[in-house]
């Protein structure tokens, strides 16, 4: 019965003008489990859903789950075979006992409710920067314990947080072949192109960017054979240092802003996607039956 309710609620949703169509975000935000088919992302990290989509487990040997109310430790099989990889390493570092890892994506991707405009594909992984030395946290302590924030001078340069085994993790995570990019602020970026004295190919992956001081972002690429996944278009060549040092001399000083043309229109509000924009095997991920 609910299947025919379902197919009914999507034919009269389609039917609707796109304005009157309710918000994706809505749609996929309500669900609390994985969709019934063989892991596949579809779309783009910030436009398409997730079939087949598994479930981290809340605790594993070298990993804790974050943030459990948000129920966003969701991934494709991919995801989740990484997190496990990266974690295992990361409990080889000094004062690390593994990773706490953020946000993934909701259990069938798509836009969030709050957040994210990425992680919709069940590729992106916030880890957290904090040290994982407690791997036995309760339900409740995930809720409200923080990761702690690397930065100082507004991202220009790491704090005294910062330790090589930063550096480790996250050149671990970058020199892996299914990693498409990882963002951080751009204060580590230039620290990690410093203290690198080995092989610098890994660093053409980081990204600087905002934020991303309390976590870094892991961008996997599209699984092989996943025809309906839009790739992340690859790095510029290089390793990416100097374009990470401008980030930085734009922070200790700013430039001047651009005038601004006063005949130029407003910039409309980025408009908010509905089921309809999205790939058109999302209606079958969200609704299998």
């Amino acid at each position: 019965m609910r299947h025919l309710v379902t197919i009914a609620f999507l034919l009269a949703t389609f039917a609707l003008p796109a304005a009157a169509q309710p918000l994706a975000k809505t749609l996929f935000g309500a669900e609390r489990n994985g969709s019934p088919h063989q892991p596949e992302p579809f779309g783009s990290y910030s436009k398409g859903c997730l079939a087949g989509g598994q479930q981290l487990p809340e605790t594993g040997p070298t990993w804790q789950a974050m943030r459990l109310s948000r129920n966003r430790n969701w991934g494709h099989e991919q995801t989740i075979d990484f997190i496990e990889d990266l974690s295992r390493f990361a409990a080889t570092q000094p004062g690390w006992n593994g990773l706490y890892i953020g946000d993934i994506s909701q259990p069938r991707g798509g836009p969030m409710l709050s957040g994210h405009r990425s992680h919709q594909i069940g590729m992106d992984i916030d880890i957290w920067m904090r040290p994982a030395t407690d791997l036995r946290l309760s339900r409740n302590q995930r809720e409200n314990i923080s990761s702690i924030s690397m930065q100082r001078a507004k991202g220009a340069y790491v704090n005294d947080q910062w330790t090589r085994a930063h550096h480790e993790i996250i050149k671990k995570a970058a020199s892996d072949r299914r990693t498409a990019r990882i963002f951080v602020f751009p204060g580590a970026k230039v620290q990690m192109c410093q203290d690198e004295r080995g092989n610098r190919n890994w660093l053409r992956k980081v990204r600087p960017w905002w934020g991303h001081h309390y976590h870094f972002h892991v961008r996997l690429n599209c699984p092989r054979g996943a025809s309906g996944c839009v790739e992340q278009n690859p790095p510029p060549p290089g390793d990416g240092c100097a374009e990470a040092q401008e980030w930085v001399n734009n922070i200790l000083n700013p430039p001047p802003p651009k005038p601004r043309d006063p005949n130029a229109p407003a910039a409309a509000p980025r408009r908010e996607y509905r089921l309809a924009d999205l790939p058109q095997a999302c209606s079958i991920v969200l609704n299998p039956n």
